[in-house]
Order: C-alpha cells, then sequence, then structure tokens
C-alpha cells in the first residue's frame, strides 16, 4: 500500500467536500476526496435534490385536482408510487453522476472508503474492513456531515418509523402518517404526503410549527396548513410508540394529557447529529460540542492542519452554507489575501412545502432583542396580480429594517415561488443595500418578485397597491 502525498484531501465528497476539492484545485493544489457511499453526499442523494423531484410530483398532484380553476374539464387522475419515488432516484443519480464528471473533469482523485486521521498529516482510507491507501497531507477538511438523530424509545427502524431515508422510497403509499418534528425536513415530508393524498399529523415539542421563522410566518404556514387538512399539535411530544405489523400507535403528551393515535407510519424528523465517529479525531486538538466539530471563522479545528466544514461544523444545517465553507476554507489555505469570512446571517433558508417559506437574516422578535429601533413591512400575495394570475394569492413578504440606518435587517416570505426570491434580499443584505437603494430598484412587471419592492416601501408607509 504505497503512500501518496496531496497539498489538500477532503474526508466527504457531499456539497461541502466536493465543492472545496474543485476550488482547491481551481487553484492549482493537488486534491483528492475520500467517499464512502455517494458523491454528492446526502444532500444530493437523500436530501436536497430527490425530495424536490418528490415535492414537484405533488405540486403537480394538487394543481390536478384544482383544474377546473383553470378552465379545464375535471379528470381522473391516479398516481404511481414506485414511478414516483423512481424519478426521484433518478434526478439524485443523474446528479450524482454530475459530481462524479465535475470532479474528474478538475483533476480530483477520488478514494472510494472511508477515511480516518491515522496522525500528524496521515489520512488512511478503509474499504471493507481493510487499509487500501495512506494518505499525507499538510491540509486536511473533514467534511463527513450528518445523520439523523434518534429519540428513544423512538428509534427508525426502516419499516413502521422513518428517517428521511425510508420516507423518500416508500414501497407502498401510507394512508396516515405522523411526523415529528415541525422543521424544514418534517415539514417538507409532511406537505408532501397530505399533498399526495395522506392524512398527516404533526407533533412539535415547541410552542410552534418552523420555529426558527419569523413567528408571524409559522402563525401563517400554521393556518395553511390545518386549512388544507394537516393536523398540527403544538406544546406536545410523543412519549411512546406500540407497533403492529402494519401500523403504529404513539401515545402523544400536550398540556399534561395524553391521547393516542394510531397510524400507517411514523417520520421522525427530530434534528441531527454530526458524523464524528470512526474519523480519528481521539487524541487531536479537535475538539466537538454536541456531537459538531468547532471552528474558527475560517474553518480551522484546534489541531492544526485539520479543518471542519458544513452539518458536521454546525448549523444552519445547509447544503449551501456547507459549500461556502468549502471555498472560504481553501481559499484561506491556498494564502488569497481577499478571503471574507461567512456572515451567518446572510445565509437564506428556505423549506419548499405548499406554501413555500424562505427568510434571511434577523426575525422581528430577534432584531428587536439585538436593540434595533425597527421599521416593519408587509405585502400579500392578494394584491399581486402575478399571484392571482397564477391562481396562488397565498402568501405575503415581511421586510424589517434598522429604522436609524436603513439597514435590511431581514426579510421573512411565505407563498409560491418564495425559495426562488429570497435571493433577491440576500444579495441586497450582502451589498448592505440600505432601503433607499432597494426602494430605487426597478421590478419587472407583472412578476411575484413585486411584493418584495411593495414589502419595503410598506415600511415607510409608501406601499402603493395596498
Amino acid at each position: 500500500m504505497a503512500e501518496q502525498t496531496f497539498d489538500l484531501v477532503v474526508l466527504g465528497g457531499g456539497p461541502g467536500g466536493y465543492v472545496a476539492a474543485i476550488r482547491a484545485a481551481q487553484l492549482g493544489l493537488k486534491t483528492a476526496v475520500v467517499e464512502r457511499e455517494h458523491l454528492g453526499g446526502i444532500c444530493l442523494n437523500w436530501g436536497c435534490i430527490p425530495t424536490k423531484a418528490l415535492l414537484r410530483t405533488s405540486e403537480i398532484n394538487h394543481l390536478l385536482h384544482h383544474l377546473p380553476d383553470f378552465g379545464f374539464d375535471a379528470v381522473e387522475s391516479h398516481f404511481n408510487i414506485d414511478k414516483v419515488v423512481k424519478r426521484s432516484r433518478g434526478v439524485a443519480k443523474q446528479l450524482s453522476s454530475g459530481v462524479a464528471h465535475l470532479l474528474k473533469k478538475n483533476k480530483v482523485t477520488v478514494f472510494d472508503g472511508a477515511g480516518r486521521l491515522a496522525g500528524k498529516q496521515t489520512v488512511v482510507v478503509t474499504k471493507d474492513g481493510k487499509d487500501i491507501a495512506t494518505l499525507k497531507s499538510a491540509h486536511i477538511i473533514l467534511a463527513t456531515g450528518a445523520r439523523a438523530r434518534q429519540l428513544p424509545g423512538l428509534e427508525t427502524d426502516g419499516k413502521l418509523i422513518w428517517s428521511y431515508k425510508e420516507a423518500m422510497v416508500p414501497a407502498l403509499f401510507p394512508k396516515s402518517l405522523l411526523v415529528i418534528g415541525s422543521g424544514a425536513i418534517g415539514i417538507e415530508f409532511a406537505s408532501f404526503y397530505l399533498n399526495m393524498g395522506a392524512e398527516v399529523t404533526v407533533v412539535e415539542v415547541l410552542p410552534r410549527i418552523l420555529p426558527v421563522e419569523d413567528e408571524e410566518i409559522s402563525a401563517f404556514a400554521h393556518k395553511a396548513f390545518e386549512k388544507q387538512g394537516m393536523k398540527i399539535l403544538v406544546n406536545a411530544s410523543v412519549k411512546t410508540a406500540k407497533k403492529t405489523a402494519d401500523s403504529v400507535t404513539v401515545t402523544i403528551e400536550s398540556g399534561g394529557k395524553t391521547s393516542d393515535i394510531t397510524v400507517d407510519r411514523v417520520i421522525s424528523a427530530v434534528g441531527i447529529v454530526g458524523n464524528v465517529e470512526g474519523i480519528g479525531i481521539e487524541g487531536t486538538g479537535v475538539k466537538v460540542d454536541r456531537s459538531h466539530v468547532v471552528i474558527d471563522e475560517y474553518c480551522r479545528t484546534g489541531e492544526p492542519g485539520v479543518y471542519a466544514i458544513g452539518d458536521l461544523a454546525g448549523p444552519p444545517w445547509l447544503a449551501h452554507k456547507a459549500s461556502h465553507e468549502g471555498v472560504i476554507c481553501v481559499e484561506k489555505i491556498a494564502g488569497l489575501n481577499d478571503v471574507h469570512p461567512i456572515n451567518i446571517q446572510n445565509i437564506p433558508g428556505c423549506t419548499y412545502c405548499r406554501p413555500q417559506v424562505a427568510s434571511v437574516g434577523l426575525t422581528e422578535e430577534k432584531a428587536k432583542a439585538a436593540g434595533h429601533d425597527i421599521k416593519v413591512g408587509k405585502f400579500p400575495f392578494i394584491g399581486n396580480g402575478k399571484a392571482i394570475a397564477m391562481g396562488e394569492p397565498e402568501g405575503f413578504v415581511k421586510t424589517i429594517f434598522d429604522a436609524r440606518t436603513g439597514e435590511l435587517l431581514g426579510a421573512h416570505m411565505i407563498g409560491a415561488e418564495v425559495t426562488e426570491m429570497i435571493q433577491g434580499y440576500t444579495i441586497a443584505r450582502t451589498l448592505e443595500t440600505t432601503e433607499k437603494d432597494l426602494m430605487n430598484t426597478v421590478f419587472p412587471h407583472p412578476t411575484v418578485s413585486e411584493t418584495m419592492h411593495e414589502a419595503v416601501l410598506d415600511a415607510y408607509r409608501q406601499a402603493i397597491h395596498y
């Protein structure tokens, strides 16, 4: 087993790892990626991408049931869950192959196996229990990602209690479903199954769903989901689960009272834990806090020459955050002078439920807590011509400005295609634009994005169409 030397070795080929490797290669670094399963990581293979394929199917299913609203005669339609899953898996496979092509194109060496630190500047690659390669490098990036958190007594079993993986590839479509957790993952699956015809109940231990979002957005989403037929229980927790051959009876506690509900399947979506095991960090200067590796603003760990990015390095657990960290980390390693640390407040968050949710920056509550004197603007989709023409009048845009400086502190949106529109506000925050800059920007008509302009105008009592 000959020793091989690289300028950079990356453990993990997900959206953080493969992007870091490609950027390193662009900067002239001899680079290797060690990936034990699928190039593209969880996001591409079992997360962001295949779930969006599923959600697109559920959007179409919803529209098919509203054809008369658009002037079509009603048509009986049925879906084949095997074909739905096959399409989703095909999308993931296509993009995973694309990542392999990009790495090859950039002359990045890929090792198929699990990597672990094995002394200073050393990584050993293992496959099927055997060491297959020893890699030497002055710089090693840990990008091993994370996995679903397990609740004691409610561990996923792959049949009745699902993680996100099983929820993406159901052999049979469940008629009833309980989702534990109302973060982005839980709500996306709840929305998918609801729009495909299942009876869905969501249980959230906190006082509101989508708890990281602005409170008004959460409240609007709650009402919208209930209107669609979703049952939502907040301030509630699942205490026990009794399994039969093909159903689960769970006991839910809320307000000091307990009740039982029987469903075909349960989805556990209660967060993630970092993959810190088996990567050789024991005895090194790498520190772990609540299953995540501690890093500085340039992704450096406490061990010289060892870095960490993405889900392994803590929240927000988003693919685009991982990719950006990978670029920052590599550019710092390469000695570039204009590397800026990532600003967490400038990372947009998106949830692809129906209606969609997107946000960037501070919520109204956090802006006030930070001591800002604020101006708040809102504009409803019902006041937007394009939204009405699309048959999507449900939603609103909310902006939060610092009253003294005009800084855009935060923006929060719920409605059709807001996950595509949030980038406008993200760019505004990155460029440090003020309310005047946004007011003086010409938005195209007719577009749903005009709601963004009106929400800015409304913060200063200048909204035109509402």
